[in-house]
């Protein structure tokens, strides 16, 4: 399975997490790789890292910064079960490659109206992809989140009723992450039993659930989902902000 985390909006956790989904099903045996698909290359400094600690490789991390990533994913994706892509924001045209390289597509969202709203372009690439890939699943993922914050709950809320529909596990604001990336550990390694490492397994459990393998095959949206509109419909509305959709032709 290959699993793309992806914003257009930066500093959302998207590395953070793609990093900690490749440990989690690294501890469950399975093989993977994460592909760093952001030019800033934060994935391949925190593999960097890890090796100048001596750490163990738990799974390999490869630098793909660029538009022919739909073509190049799913040959890495043969020898390993699965293949996280840490991608990147604000480049339009490798995020197009990456929607049409995923199997499941997890957005980020910080716990603020503002990152709801950001998320509008994203969903207009993801429209886009689904021309090409109507089986194309994904997710909104809560990330950053405070404790018994209730911005945190009307966020969730706000995303409820769309397509994506939001994972019902939650990601937490904790210094835990920020330790695990300045030393190229993960949350786990450092507190194997910790709320980080909870939550993380939890996410795993539910992503797995909802993989496109153990989805219904006949593609029935879920009931809570609205589906995104084909093209020619009007267009999809979030907190009240409406974004018009750009047609382009899929990548060679």
């Amino acid at each position: 399975m290959i699993v793309a985390l992806l914003n257009q909006k930066g500093g959302v956790g998207k590395t953070a997490l793609a990093l900690h989904l490749a440990g989690e099903w690294a501890g469950k045996g399975k093989r993977g790789t994460l592909v760093d698909a952001d030019p800033q290359g934060s994935a391949l400094d925190w593999s960097q890292q890890r090796a100048r600690e001596h750490a163990p490789r738990l799974f390999g991390v490869v630098g793909l910064a660029r538009d022919t990533l739909h073509r190049e994913a799913p040959e890495l994706a043969r020898d390993v079960d699965h293949l996280v892509i840490d991608g990147p924001p604000r480049v339009a045209g490798l995020m197009r490659s990456a929607l049409l390289a995923a199997d499941l597509v997890l957005i980020p969202v910080q716990p603020s109206p503002l990152d709801g709203w950001a998320s509008a372009e994203m969903l207009a690439l993801l429209l886009e992809a689904r021309i090409y890939r109507p089986e194309l699943r994904a997710r909104f993922i809560l990330n950053r989140c405070g404790a018994r914050t209730v911005i945190a709950r009307e966020t969730a809320e706000a995303l409820a009723d769309h397509d994506p529909p939001v994972l019902r596990t939650t990601v937490g604001q904790r210094v835990i992450y920020a330790d695990a990336a300045q030393s190229g550990r993960l949350a786990f390694e450092i507190d194997d039993d910790g709320p980080a490492a909870r939550e993380i397994a939890a996410l795993v459990t539910e992503i797995e659930r909802i993989a496109p393998w153990t989805s219904d095959p006949n593609g029935a949206a879920s009931p809570r989902a609205r589906p995104i509109p084909t093209p020619g419909s009007r267009p999809l509305r979030l907190n009240r902000l409406a974004w018009p959709m750009r047609w382009a032709s899929p990548p060679a």
